[in-house]
């Protein structure tokens, strides 16, 4: 049986892990320090440990419990359970999503790893915004890319907002951070990719003009909403294409040109 402890103080310190989860500066800082993040909701918390991510604990109303039982039995996680009202006290906001459970970052790859398995990638720069962030993670996983590399100034993907987002698929397509920026972009030449930007500027070659053969690597460059690429990261890219708008539209929101642009890069 999961370890089961009723919970009634709102300051109880075993809860820390949960306090304040709305804080988002503070959580960006004190979760990668910490080594932890929070996975919201059942599926996710159930792809996080499918994913291999060690969970140190869940906390929960006794109405999701039966519901989430197996997954702590798995785990052998404690799990912290509360009313409503007193889960919204630590956490900050109605969890109407079931059950938060705190879990284990794990330590993010060498970029050389993840490109000697990949194919086609995703290289963000610039993205901050975690729901931006979510949303092109669950995009390149659902069109068929094969990794992430992030920038350093990009939102953490393992950020709760990220990862509700994404739905979870954070947990089913590698990535990692690429540092020092620009320079490591090196390593993808040096890998054999095909740096290709994307870019709204008129002179860029239409994106439904893009052919690439099967065998061929290529990794797609997106910048921030307000500023694109860097100059450095635009220069070091072979190729520029742009989604054609229609009048009066000049661009879309970067997460909905990922899938545009990932779409049009899949097999």
């Amino acid at each position: 049986m999961p370890q089961l402890i009723r919970i009634t103080d709102p300051e109880d310190p075993r809860l820390s892990d949960y306090v304040g989860l709305t804080d988002m500066e503070l959580r960006k800082r004190a979760e990668p320090e910490q080594g932890l993040f929070i996975a919201e909701g059942d599926k996710v918390i159930q792809r996080a440990v499918a994913a291999g991510h060690p969970m140190r604990s869940m906390l929960l109303s006794d109405k999701w419990l039966p519901l989430m039982t197996p997954v702590l039995e798995e785990t052998g996680a404690a799990a912290y359970v509360g009313s409503p009202e007193l889960l919204e006290e630590v956490t900050g906001f109605h969890v109407h999503r079931g059950a938060l459970a705190a879990m284990q970052r794990k330590p993010l790859p060498e970029p050389t790893a993840v490109l000697d398995g990949a194919r086609r990638i995703v290289v963000l720069e610039g993205v901050n915004n975690h729901t931006n962030v979510g949303a092109i993670f669950r995009g390149a996983a659902a069109l068929g890319m094969d990794a992430v590399l992030l920038a350093p100034d990009c939102a953490d993907p393992l950020y709760r907002r990220s990862v509700r987002v994404s739905m979870g698929t954070v947990f089913a397509i590698p990535w990692t951070r690429l540092e020092p920026w620009p320079q490591a972009l090196s390593l993808l030449a040096g890998h054999g990719y095909r740096r290709i930007a994307l870019t709204p500027a008129p002179e860029a070659v239409d994106l439904r003009g893009l052919r690439l053969e099967k065998t061929e690597k290529a990794a797609l460059f997106l910048g921030s909403e307000g500023d694109g690429l860097s100059a450095r990261a635009f220069a070091a890219c072979d190729l520029k294409v742009r989604i054609p708008m229609a009048e009066g539209v000049d661009s879309l929101n970067v997460a909905a040109a990922a899938a545009v642009a990932c779409y049009a890069l899949a097999d």
